[in-house]
């Protein structure tokens, strides 16, 4: 996460891409993953302690810095996903809903300051143009637009696949990518979109099901973690592609394009298999 401000490459204003020759690894997309296996291990061997502030900020600390480090990229996003995933895994750990609420107080604070300090403009427009994106139509409101006249166009059952004219002309951006879902949408129509969100939701139903059968806490917060993952992405990226959600560079969990996040997210999977075959043993 250092490295890569240092030696990243630049994609459209982000440095969060390392280059191996022909190919480029995305360390926060590992970094997620990362994130759960030891939060999961921290919560599970303080399970008993949570009720002592002192562990709650323990092991918020660390995240806090990552959190620094990929908005300095910078990349809001990702922010947010390990963010989430530290509060997941804080609730299914079993903290109390008093410490839960302070720490969201804690949160609509340090998030006012950080809208002044820590968001660049475009940040800010993103969140802004959510609500009127018609204020700037060629410029920040253009994706949302163009991704939900996509999303509209595609009727009932859609307009045929490669027949899309909002992706298949290049009026939608990052289409392969962020504006997956969009394509979906304008290509395959509601019943398409339905599909694919049947699909995200019997992956989390299958984790959440090993979660409960797990011997151990560990299991139980490490499996919680994958599923909680799936769950915020799949949230912001299709909120986000419906115009309900600002624009967060988000990828769609085993659909968007790119070797990174597909990578973590096969290998987040094998991770609930070995889980649940460990369990059934």
């Amino acid at each position: 996460m250092v490295l890569v401000l240092a030696f990243g490459k630049v994609i459209r204003g982000t440095t969060g891409w390392i280059g191996f020759g022909g190919l480029h690894l995305q360390p926060v997309e590992l970094f997620k993953i990362i994130t759960i296996i030891l939060l999961a291990k921290y919560f599970s061997l303080h399970s008993r302690s949570l009720g002592d502030y002192r562990y709650i900020l323990f092991s918020f600390f660390p995240v806090a810095l990552s959190v620094i480090l990929i908005l300095s990229q910078p990349d809001l996003g990702s922010a947010a996903v390990v963010v989430f995933l530290w509060a997941a895994l804080l609730v299914i750990s079993g903290a109390s809903k008093k410490h839960l609420l302070v720490l969201f107080l804690i949160g609509i604070l340090i998030g006012s300051i950080g809208w002044f300090f820590l968001l660049k403009d475009y940040q800010k427009e993103r969140i802004t143009m959510l609500f009127n994106p018609s204020l700037d139509p060629l410029g920040a409101g253009y994706n949302v637009i163009q991704s939900t006249v996509a999303v509209g166009s595609g009727g009932l059952w859609g307009k045929g696949l490669g027949h899309g004219s909002q992706s298949q002309l290049n009026f939608l951006p990052e289409k392969h990518t962020d504006f997956i879902f969009a394509v979906i949408s304008e290509e395959l129509g509601l019943g398409g979109a339905l599909f694919v969100f049947l699909l995200l939701l019997a992956v989390m139903t299958r984790y959440i099901r090993i979660a409960k059968v797990s011997r151990d806490s560990f299991g139980k917060l490490l499996v919680g973690g994958m599923a909680s993952m799936i769950f915020f992405q799949s949230l912001i990226n299709i909120g986000m592609n419906i115009g309900v959600m600002p624009v967060a560079g988000i990828p769609l969990p085993f659909l968007s394009y790119g070797g990174s996040s597909l990578i973590v997210m096969m290998a987040g999977a094998g991770i609930v298999e070995s889980v649940y075959r460990i369990s059934r043993n």
